[in-house]
C-alpha cells in the first residue's frame, strides 16, 4: 500500500504522505466505515496473488461469514492480477459481491444494479470464447440465476437482506 501515514490528516480525511486516499477507518462486516477507535473486522489485504482456487474457497468462506465486501476485495485482487482474458469474470464476481454488500445495506437500487451487473457479465464472460460454463468449479449459470433472483428479492422486498443467508454458492449445491 506503500502508506506512512498513521491518522487523519487533509481537514479529517485520511491521506498519505503523498496525500492520496487511504481507508484507516475501522469497518464492520459489510464494509461501512466505523468511528476511529471502534472495534472493527479485519480487511483483506489489498493486492493479495491468488491462485484461482484460492480465490475461490477464500471468498466462499467470506460470503459464508456474511462478508460479501471482503469477499468482493478477493475477487478484486484476481480481477486485477490475473490473466487478461479472466479479468470480466472476476470483475463480474466481483460486482455480484458487492451487489449482495449494497443489498445487505439496504440500498435497493444499487443492490438491484449490481447484482444484474454482476449476472450479466458472468454470462457474457461464460458466452466469450475465452469462457467456459464452470472455471474452477465455479457454477456460472447457478451464480448468475442467484443474482437476478436475488436482484428481484430484493426489489420486492425494499429492505436490508441477512448477508450470510442469502450468499450464493459459487461451486453449486446448497
Amino acid at each position: 500500500m506503500g502508506s506512512t501515514s498513521t491518522g487523519q490528516q487533509d481537514g479529517g480525511r485520511d491521506r498519505d504522505t503523498e496525500g492520496r486516499a487511504r481507508s484507516a477507518r475501522p469497518r464492520d462486516g459489510l464494509g461501512r466505515p466505523l468511528p476511529y477507535g471502534a472495534d472493527g473486522v479485519d480487511r483483506q489485504p489489498e493486492g493479495v496473488v491468488r491462485t484461482p482456487e484460492q480465490t475461490v474457497a477464500e471468498a466462499q468462506q467470506l460470503l459464508d461469514a456474511g462478508k460479501p465486501f471482503h469477499a468482493h476485495e478477493v475477487f478484486e485482487d484476481a480481477w486485477k492480477t490475473g490473466p487478461q482474458d479472466e479479468r470480466a469474470l472476476w470483475r463480474g464476481l466481483a460486482q455480484l459481491a458487492v451487489g449482495l454488500t449494497h443489498a445487505a445495506r439496504g440500498n435497493v437500487t444499487g443492490g438491484a444494479r449490481l447484482l444484474r451487473r454482476g449476472a450479466g457479465a458472468v454470462d457474457e464472460w461464460a458466452a466469450s470464447d475465452a469462457g467456459e460454463a464452470r472455471p474452477y468449479g465455479i457454477d456460472l449459470a447457478g451464480v448468475a440465476a442467484w443474482g437476478r433472483e436475488l436482484a428481484v428479492e430484493v426489489e420486492k422486498g425494499g429492505g436490508a437482506v441477512e448477508a450470510r443467508g442469502r450468499a450464493p454458492r459459487l461451486r453449486g449445491g446448497t
